[in-house]
């Protein structure tokens, strides 16, 4: 089912629409995506996740909520790495015969690994959104944060965004034809996309407004410019990487359910793995941003690498 969404179903109903590309421009004719580089960023994704997961397990310091959200967030884009890995080795080793299955196995494997890979998107998504959420209480209810997110509730939390993710991707596989499916995913992207827009806005506009405070009692209050231009390189980081990772994928579905037929539309489809590489690409990235950033869990990696157990 993921691999129709390269090409959408309802798109046969304009055959010339593929003619009508090739006329319009060259550059409809896709990106051609090795699949070592599929294989290589899965491993790389899958190496910084396991690390991540694995320190934070080893360190009782960082069994708080915050850091569970991070590494739920790790064991999501673990997931992502591993599913992509097991579609794409299972897809070399049918095309060369190595791996030889019946037709009817092949459907249902593809299926499972097709809801593994949407559970720990949507899972993805999701604690990209609890993260934020996490940070916003730290910020705005220091003194509170503790009574508010306690750690029973952090598992709550964490349990929900697994059993919705799992139920919601296998009905996306079954249903994938749905246009209503579509929607409903490409309303959640915008949810997600629109709760951290605001979220890290808000907290930035605080620490700004902060420092602005404490600049105003200095002379020359090159604090506050100083804090100010890291403040908007992390919130464009933060806010960056999120869009340009998960845009293109999520504006691929609006296509399809707007203008499948649309020589223009379907021309935007043949980039599809292109698409599939940037979300693999923010699997690489969310060690980076959200827990190689802190010193207690870089202590802890360096621990867990040495093997000082």
């Amino acid at each position: 089912p993921l691999h129709l969404l390269h090409e959408p179903w309802n798109a046969s109903e304009n055959n010339q629409s593929n003619a009508t590309i090739g006329t319009i421009s060259g550059w409809c004719q896709g990106l051609d995506i090795p699949n070592e580089l599929f294989l290589v960023l899965g491993l790389v994704s899958l190496v910084e996740n396991v690390l991540v997961v694995a320190a934070i397990l080893k360190n009782r310091n960082l069994h708080s909520p915050t850091y569970c959200f991070i590494c739920c967030l790790a064991v999501s884009d673990m997931l992502v790495s591993i599913s992509n890995l097991a579609k794409m080795i299972s897809m070399l080793l049918l095309e060369h015969g190595v791996l030889v299955m019946r037709p009817s196995i092949v459907h249902h494997m593809d299926n499972v690994i097709d809801v593994l890979i949407c559970s720990s998107v949507v899972s993805s998504l999701s604690f990209l959104g609890v993260i934020a959420v996490d940070r916003y209480i730290t910020i705005f209810y220091a003194l509170r944060y503790h009574s508010i997110m306690t750690l029973q509730r952090a598992v709550v939390t964490m349990a929900s965004i697994w059993l919705v993710s799992t139920v919601s991707s296998t009905v996306l596989i079954t249903y994938y034809h749905s246009n209503t499916i579509l929607l409903c995913l490409i309303g959640f992207f915008l949810f997600m996309l629109v709760l951290m827009l605001v979220l890290y806005i808000h907290m930035f506009a605080l620490a700004r407004h902060h420092l602005h405070s404490i600049s105003s009692q200095q002379k020359p209050p090159t604090t506050h410019r100083g804090g100010s231009l890291k403040g908007a390189v992390t919130l464009t980081i933060l806010l960056g990487v999120f869009f340009i990772c998960w845009g293109p994928f999520f504006f691929h579905l609006i296509l399809i359910v707007t203008c499948p037929t649309n020589p223009f539309c379907t021309c935007f489809f043949s980039y599809f793995n292109l698409f599939l590489i940037l979300i693999i690409c923010n699997s690489v990235i969310d060690p980076l941003i959200y827990a190689f950033r802190s010193q207690e869990l870089r202590r802890t990696l360096r621990e867990v690498v040495m093997c000082s157990w």
